[in-house]
């Protein structure tokens, strides 16, 4: 497979800071960031390597050359005139015919397994999958929905009025499949989102694949010195799912949000105080944080999967407005006791993921690579910190029950176990 890096931009964000050189020579930790972009690419076998120059390109191809030095080979298409985030591809159809092949600009910090990437993509069968995670401002960031399968049914756009959505972020990595280069019949300037990946929404050829991997774009000023500090803190490589992770198992209702009996209207859902500040200390401490919840409704036919869905959308958009996002959410649809009326019999059943039992966790162990032995579950019930105890994690209970840790609320759990943690 063959990566192609959008490395021709002038950075108009960050002139203040790289006014002489070209953005994706920006450098991060005396690393220009494009040079960090190729070593990740070399560490996942990604060895051809496609640049696009434009502005001050021989700063880019002075610095680069053939690609040997680092271990690639990096062909140039330099663009006369700019052609956008997607133009140049038209340049490079016969270069890239045959193999899929990935696709990001020169202003990004990633660690990403793309291996597991390709797989999905592959396995889907579109003509695109991008890359997709929570972030801390999705307020003004293009926003995806998608199904089941991670089909995406609908693009907003920042611009777009949207009450409340889910917090699933275009990160900036797409994989393409051959078939798109015939998209690309004459030289042009084409917007990436809009010309070529939104309208492949309504034809449903593109699929989101999410993951909690670190992939940051570099393009301001305030984000260049985000991704120092999270190089430094080992951040940025220990968030790969080829590295094991660490994680902060969250109860939803009396934990993150105000607890109401049976629950199924999301315009009672509101967070609790301190909620948010805790999911922000959690990922400043390099854990994941993900909900897993109980949720008979369900079952018992009070609660469809749409409305569901859409209570969520309202604890991502809260969470959102205060800088704050989990990385998953977990949920048991099933109730093993049956005489309710209008209950839905497949999920009438005893099953391995109701808490107590650990299944959700175990789940999202595999999913994440996570280390349970080095993670933390907390909940306000005994259920789930039995259920903590029998995945393997330590647990924090929120009142008074069998725990290694209690604590008044969530954010006083989680600030005496990252006391403790400092302390190892």
């Amino acid at each position: 497979m063959k990566a192609v890096i959008m490395a021709g931009g002038r950075g108009t964000r960050v002139a203040s800071i790289c006014h002489n050189i070209p953005k994706p020579m920006l450098p991060l930790a005396g690393t220009p960031v494009l040079e960090r972009e190729i070593a990740v690419l070399r560490r996942e076998n990604i060895r051809d390597v496609i640049l696009t120059i434009g502005y001050l390109g021989n700063v880019i191809r002075e610095y680069f050359q053939d690609g040997s030095r680092f271990g690639v080979r990096i062909s140039y298409v330099e663009e006369k005139e700019p052609l956008g985030t997607a133009g140049a591809l038209a340049l490079m159809r016969d270069l890239l015919a045959g193999d899929d092949f990935l696709l990001l600009c020169g202003d990004l910090l990633f660690d990403v397994d793309l291996e597991k990437f390709l797989a999905y993509h592959r396995a889907r069968g579109g003509l695109a999958t991008v890359l997709t995670h929570p972030n801390d401002h999705p307020f003004d960031s293009a926003i995806l929905r998608a199904d089941k399968q991670g089909r995406v049914t609908e693009w907003l756009d920042k611009e777009e009025v949207r009450e409340w959505y889910p917090n699933r972020v275009n990160a900036g990595l797409h994989l393409f499949s051959p078939q798109i280069l015939s998209r690309f019949d004459e030289v042009k300037k084409q917007d990436l989102d809009r010309d070529v990946l939104r309208p492949l929404v309504r034809e449903g050829a593109l699929f989101a694949y999410d993951s909690p991997e670190y992939v940051k774009d570099i393009g301001r000023p305030e984000r260049l010195a985000e991704a120092e500090r999270d190089l430094a803190d080992g951040i940025v490589a220990g968030s790969c799912l080829r590295q094991t992770r660490r994680a902060f198992f969250l109860d939803r209702d009396g934990t993150i949000n105000a607890f109401h009996p049976f629950l199924s209207d999301p315009d009672e859902f509101s967070l609790l105080p301190g909620a948010a500040e805790a999911i922000r200390a959690i990922h400043r401490a390099g854990f994941l944080a993900i909900v897993v919840t109980n949720q008979p409704m369900l079952a018992r036919g009070e609660m469809t999967e749409a409305e569901l869905d859409e209570m969520h959308e309202h604890l991502a958009t809260l969470l959102g407005r205060e800088g704050a996002f989990v990385d998953a959410i977990y949920y048991c649809p099933h109730h093993p006791d049956k005489g309710f009326i209008g209950e839905v019999p497949a999920l009438k059943i005893d099953c391995p993921c109701r808490k107590p039992k650990p299944g959700m966790l175990l789940d999202a162990a595999r999913d994440f690579h996570i280390d349970l032995s080095a993670s933390y579950m907390i909940g306000d019930s005994a259920i789930d910190c039995e259920a903590g105890r029998r995945a393997g994690c330590r647990t924090a209970g929120i009142g008074d029950m069998e725990a290694d840790f209690h604590g008044t609320d969530l954010l006083d759990c989680v600030t005496q176990i990252l006391r403790q943690e400092e302390k190892r």
